[in-house]
């Protein structure tokens, strides 16, 4: 039998059923243009799938399977775990075989379980991420999010932060890693909402400096 029918049906319902109330992580806007803008995230515990894919979309497909598996109560305790937005799709250099970059998918957890969050069944090969407060600076497109054009929107967002206040705050070949991040259920085919995150060094961005947010 065919298994890419039902697990796409049951990613549909569950972006339906999550539609109203939807969480995403809490975030201020510190500074905003006209190209992109600045925020500054609240600590967070986010459930991470490691992928050794050298595609984007392979490895968004493959890791978002396995963390849609978590969710729908393949970890301990069997719970259900509502859907939130966005998966996080983040690509961290040196973190895969013999220096080579690797991709990481995410599922931001909801409030319920940020503190305690449901433990993976170990076959699906997840990890928990806590995330400290953190300084992001966001450029939106439109669109899907695919292997050739994920590049060209985050070289966009580096021209913009070069031409900024803010261009040595980051630095897109050295440790910190570019993130996309996708709202919409696959099925949307119009209007849809996608994000390039890039870690920015919040001693260097006004109103990121002190990060007095507490993690949970």
């Amino acid at each position: 039998m065919n298994t890419v029918v039902p697990f796409l049906l049951l990613v549909l319902s569950s972006f339906v059923a999550s539609a109203w109330g939807i969480e995403s992580p809490q975030h201020t806007i510190v500074h905003s243009e006209s190209d992109f803008e600045i925020r500054l995230y609240r600590g967070s515990a986010w459930m991470s799938a490691p992928s050794d894919e050298i595609s984007f979309n392979k490895a968004t497909k493959l890791g978002f399977h396995r963390l849609f598996q978590y969710i729908q109560g393949a970890n301990l305790n069997s719970s259900r775990i509502r859907m939130t937005t966005p998966v996080l799709t983040s690509l961290v250099p040196d973190a895969g075989p013999l220096h080579s970059s690797a991709y990481f998918v995410r599922f931001y957890l909801p409030t319920k379980f940020q503190s305690s969050p449901p433990v993976p069944l170990p076959e699906l090969n997840l990890h928990l991420a806590e995330w400290a407060p953190q300084c992001i600076a966001v450029r939106k497109f439109s669109g899907f999010a695919r292997d050739d054009n994920i590049v060209k929107e985050a070289e966009k967002l580096a021209l913009s932060l070069r031409r900024s206040p803010w261009a040595d705050a980051t630095d897109l070949d050295g440790t910190n890693a570019y993130s996309i991040a996708q709202y919409n259920s696959p099925f949307r085919l119009i209007g849809r909402v996608n994000e390039v995150w890039v870690d920015l060094d919040g001693s260097k961005v006004k109103g990121c400096e002190s990060s007095l947010v507490d993690v949970f």
